[in-house]
């Protein structure tokens, strides 16, 4: 088996397993069988001193077919 590995960001206003959750959601739309992921980086935007998104860095590893 080969596996390509690509890294993508999600962002939501909840947190960071949101956002984890929406960029698998996403990429799952295009990229066919992927069978984990890692998260590499969380960041916040910030606006005023508060936390406006949060924003969680994946690698994505899927199977080249």
């Amino acid at each position: 088996m080969v596996q390509k590995v690509i890294d993508i960001v999600g962002v939501s206003p909840k947190s960071f397993a949101d956002a984890a959750k929406n960029a698998v959601e996403v990429a799952a739309r295009t990229v066919r069988g992927m069978r984990w992921a890692r998260v590499t980086e969380m960041e916040m935007s910030l606006n005023n001193n508060k936390v406006v998104d949060y924003r969680t860095t994946l690698k994505i590893y899927f199977d080249v077919e």
